[in-house]
């Protein structure tokens, strides 16, 4: 998780909370961990790594909490969304426009999802107009992009990404790949919240223990991701942006290393 390194950098702490059961956003949690000190408040919507899009109405509860803050220490609580998943979504779902419901909100997103170029550093930082210190957020990102050039988008880029506003990569291809695994993941008797939007799916490890069905998952050349790296135990990460063969073929392995696990 890359954003405990950009805050270690810069002198600053993350804590991690984890989230209600169904993986959405906990108010409580978030209301408990807020303090004079604290500066900002990062949501990833759609999620990394559970593919949960955080509802209007689940927003709208953790921004009551950092007005409740705002009001309670005088000072600014800013909600930083991470949306590089936002075009990727399925079965006609939404995900919500932040800045209509909260004025000290940063958009921060990358164009690497939606047009499936990893590779390529092009992406985005919009603040709210209405947000306290406006000027001061903006000087401060355009100084640090210019301290960080090595993230620096290349000219070349700037321009194409202009005429691809439009583009995204095949929405329906990702959607048919979601329900091939988890067809195939339920019929086993894996538990996992369909996810609406990425390319992830985030079953619950079989007896809580993420660390062993990877590597049992491993000794079937099935490539998964510990729950644990994401400070979510418990669980584990499977990426589905992969042949529809792999997908498939992989069946027999999950259905092994679930079995080994009760």
């Amino acid at each position: 998780m890359e954003y405990k390194f950009y805050c270690d950098n810069h002198g600053g702490s993350l804590e991690v909370l984890r989230p209600k059961d169904d993986l959405s956003l906990d108010p409580a949690a978030i209301e408990a961990a807020l303090g004079e000190d604290v500066a900002a408040v990062i949501i990833n919507s759609p999620n990394n790594p559970s593919g949960k899009i955080y509802s209007e109405e689940n927003l709208k509860e953790i921004i009551a909490v950092l007005r409740a803050s705002e009001k309670k220490t005088g000072r600014a609580v800013y909600l930083i969304c991470d949306e590089p998943y936002r075009k990727i979504v399925f079965d006609a779902a939404v995900v919500p426009a932040v800045f209509p419901l909260y004025e000290n909100t940063i958009i921060v997103t990358s164009y690497s999802k939606d047009l499936s170029i990893p590779g390529e550093r092009i992406g985005y930082a919009a603040v709210n107009p209405a947000a306290d210190d406006f000027e001061k957020l903006m000087n401060a990102i355009i100084l640090c992009n210019r301290i960080m050039g090595f993230v620096n988008a290349p000219a070349f880029m700037q321009r194409a990404i202009a005429g691809l506003q439009g583009v995204s990569v095949d929405i329906g291809e990702y959607q048919r790949k979601r329900d091939i695994l988890c067809s195939g993941l339920w019929d086993i008797g894996y538990e996992f919240e369909k996810p609406l939007g990425t390319f992830y799916l985030f079953p619950k490890a079989p007896a809580g223990d993420d660390a062993k069905i990877v590597d049992l998952l491993l000794q079937e050349r099935v490539l998964v991701v510990p729950g644990r790296g994401f400070a979510m135990p418990g669980y584990f990460r499977i990426s589905y942006c992969v042949d529809d063969k792999v997908i498939e073929g992989s069946m027999d392995g999950f259905r092994r290393a679930f079995e080994q696990m009760k």
